[in-house]
């Protein structure tokens, strides 16, 4: 197994628009899962860099169909229709709270504890992916 990095991926935490923890969890998300680390970067690389799904936002405004287009183009056939239901629901659920989350962590007012709990949260986030995640996540306390 490779280990990818969000260096490898391009992706900095200080990033100014705020949303390169967004883009490591994503990318957590999918090098977590049962497939080659080389499909999970080529899914990452459609998701974000092509299809410009680079914000919880624009993520969970993105169709099931559209998602399961974009997971194909990168080779991701197996699981292509559960995992395009849970990155949908990954985009929603960042975007209602991850903010508010991160904010609470680094005031102090949430643990690092409840944080993990609330990634747990997320179908299709498991202990490995919560592991690839913290890794190299900043924040807060971490």
């Amino acid at each position: 197994m490779i280990l990818v990095t969000a260096a490898d991926l391009g992706i900095e935490f200080s990033d100014p628009s705020g949303h390169g923890l967004y883009k490591w969890l994503l990318a957590s998300f999918l090098i977590g899962k049962r497939i080659r680390s080389t499909v999970a970067v080529e899914v990452y690389r459609n998701l974000v860099v092509r299809h410009g799904l680079d914000t919880p936002e624009k993520l969970a405004r993105c169709s099931h169909r559209d998602l399961v287009r974009i997971l194909g183009q990168a080779g991701y056939a197996r699981y292509d229709e559960s995992t395009a239901t849970r990155l949908h629901e990954l985009g929603q659920g960042l975007a209602a709270e991850l903010k508010s989350r991160t904010n609470a962590l680094e005031s102090g007012s949430m643990k690092p504890a409840e944080f993990d709990q609330w990634l747990l949260s997320f179908k299709g986030i498991g202990p490995k992916t919560l592991e690839i995640f913290n890794r190299e996540a900043v924040l807060g306390e971490k």
